[in-house]
């Protein structure tokens, strides 16, 4: 499991409980990598190299007096705070979060207990971060930080410098003691209120250390926040993966840092730029799903922002100026799951349903028990919109709504929906009017043929520690329209890790087995396809003669063992998004 999901919940002081409302209220935020990786930009010897920029030094095992030379190089005379946090505003982002101190050890601020700093280091000799925290102050954005508390490739103690330095000799305590606590301070005592503190990379850290890095923290700022990959679950909010999208909704406090194109840091000659509908639906999605959507930019070594990244930030923003009732101070949805169509936020007896394509004209949704009083467009609230309230034959409740006159615009069209009370919906996965059935992982019930199952549902929603061909999934479903269907079980992994395919799945279902081995026979297309790819395994079909109470049981026959190149994070057992059942059309 990823160490930056929360295991259970850390105590909150009401400081922090006050910070953490005020963060998720929020929504959106802006990350900025910046430093001096934005000098090579990508390129080293000649060569333009395919990894993400900040990470460089690594990569290609750059010692540090080559390294530090870039220092004598960084005058960023383009820097422009009130530009950079303005930019924030127009594209509706309320908290901003930038490299105070990346792996590559440099601080990025006048640092006194150590001057591998950009004031001390470089010509340009001004610490930046006053001019940010001048500028949040007095335009109304919260100024946040991010440190690397782990990696530090700079510091003879600091992890994962193994070509400068005898990993044999390196003692974290020290490093903690000599480094990250002093600059820490500095950073919570220099710049006045700070939100919350971005730590990242918790891969050498213990939990002891990680416990009183969190509450050295908490005594300099109560109310400042920690984020989750301070590791250990030790954070007051968690964080997927980068560019990870979690399938279903989450428990608790979440954020989604993601990339407008593959990179943190500024690379040249990377310009695979997302468009602002795939940016604007990822927004919808996270606050959909529990999550606050951190989006970055990667300054050049000038400190000016790339075009790219400003025209599409500000494209983002239009659209949340039309509609940022229905993303700031929302609630997820009360569904676990997502919809064809698009998603839903909440606010009190108010839905927003996120329409991500055209509907037809008599629009259905299934599984809402509460009365709708009244439904409209968001942007045109006197068109009222024709509202029918039923209950099928199975128990289920169908909300229909008559779409005739309601214009649909990309990138997403909403519609606000008044109810009686606070939302309550029928639970667990209830088939779609398009005739699908999507079984989520984290819909599923983990049991084993004996005692307890090693397997579980991550806070993610994916499966994990499938290792037993005893243990298995159950899931209880509505089917509304009976037929033949096609099943597939939808696998995912890390674009850069291997793939946990190969295992032998069984599944029982409508009086039928199918059994296969897990195959690559397609891929998903989706927002973050380029990072995690989801990966469907055609299992054959099965038939439902009946409408009303639908089970499903996924066993693991044969689980392989894992390969020899472990990821950073999963156990390599197979990671199962969802089982899904399709309409089987024999046109």
């Amino acid at each position: 499991m990823d160490p930056s999901t929360p295991l259970k919940p850390t105590r909150i002081t009401p400081a922090a409980r006050a910070g953490l409302d005020r963060w998720r209220k929020a929504r959106f935020g802006l990350f900025i990598h910046w430093g001096l990786y934005s000098i090579p930009a990508g390129v080293w010897k000649g060569k333009k190299v395919p990894y993400i920029g900040e990470w460089m030094m690594f990569q290609e095992k750059i010692p540090i007096a080559t390294y530090e030379k870039f220092a004598a190089q960084f005058n960023p005379k383009k820097f422009d705070a009130a530009a950079i946090v303005r930019l924030a505003r127009e594209a509706g982002q309320r908290y901003l979060v930038i490299t105070a101190k990346h792996h590559d050890g440099f601080a990025m601020y006048d640092s006194p207990s150590n001057p591998y700093n950009i004031v001390k280091a470089t010509p340009f000799a001004r610490d930046p971060m006053k001019d940010l925290a001048r500028e949040c102050k007095k335009q109304g954005v919260t100024l946040c930080f991010y440190y690397s508390q782990d990696l530090d490739w700079h510091h003879p103690d600091g992890a994962w410098n193994t070509w400068d330095f005898d990993e044999k000799k390196k003692n974290t305590d020290r490093y903690l003691k000599e480094k990250v606590l002093p600059q820490l301070k500095e950073l919570l005592t220099q710049y006045g209120p700070v939100g919350l503190i971005w730590f990242d990379t918790p891969m050498c850290i213990s939990r002891k250390q990680s416990a009183a890095i969190r509450a050295f923290v908490k005594k300099q700022q109560p109310g400042c926040l920690v984020s989750g990959r301070i590791g250990h679950g030790l954070g007051d909010y968690g964080i997927p993966r980068d560019n990870q999208m979690p399938p279903g909704r989450l428990e608790g406090g979440w954020e989604v840092c993601a990339t407008l194109n593959h990179t943190w840091g500024f690379k040249s000659h990377d310009h695979e730029w997302k468009s602002s509908t795939d940016l604007v639906r990822t927004l919808v999605e996270s606050a959909s799903k529990n999550a606050n959507y951190l989006l970055n930019i990667g300054p050049k070594a000038d400190g000016s922002v790339p075009a790219a990244s400003v025209a599409r930030l500000r494209s983002v923003g239009r659209w949340v100026q039309a509609h940022g009732e229905s993303i700031y101070g929302t609630a997820p949805s009360p569904f676990t799951h997502d919809f064809p169509w698009g998603r839903i936020t909440t606010k009190g007896r108010i839905l927003y349903l996120h329409f991500f394509s055209r509907p037809s004209r008599h629009f259905e949704l299934r599984g809402l028990k509460t009365k709708v009083t009244s439904a409209v467009p968001l942007l045109k609230s006197d068109h009222k919109i024709g509202i029918s309230q039923t209950i099928d034959s199975t128990g289920t409740p169908l909300l229909k709504l008559d779409l005739q006159g309601v214009r649909f615009r990309n990138p997403v069209t909403v519609l606000k929906l008044r109810l009686s009370q606070s939302p309550t919906v029928i639970p667990g996965p209830i088939q779609e009017p398009d005739g699908s059935i999507s079984l989520l992982s984290a819909e599923s019930q983990p049991g084993a043929a004996k005692g307890k199952p090693a397997l579980h549902i991550t806070p993610l929603g994916f499966t994990s520690g499938w290792k037993n061909s005893t243990d298995y999934l159950d899931w209880n479903a509505t089917v509304l329209t009976p037929g033949e269907f096609t099943v597939e079980i939808i696998t995912t992994h890390q674009h850069l890790e291997p793939w946990s395919g190969g295992h032998t799945a069984r599944i029982e279902a409508g009086g039928k087995t199918l059994s296969k081995k897990i195959t690559r026979d397609y891929e998903i297309d989706y927002t973050q396809a380029a990072y995690f790819l989801r990966i469907a395994t055609r299992m054959g079909r099965v038939k439902i003669t009946e409408s009303g109470p639908f089970t499903l049981r996924l066993h693991l026959d044969k689980i392989l063992p894992p390969p020899n190149d472990t990821p950073l994070w999963d156990d390599l057992s197979p990671l199962i998004v969802a089982v899904r059942l399709l309409p089987f059309s024999k046109a």
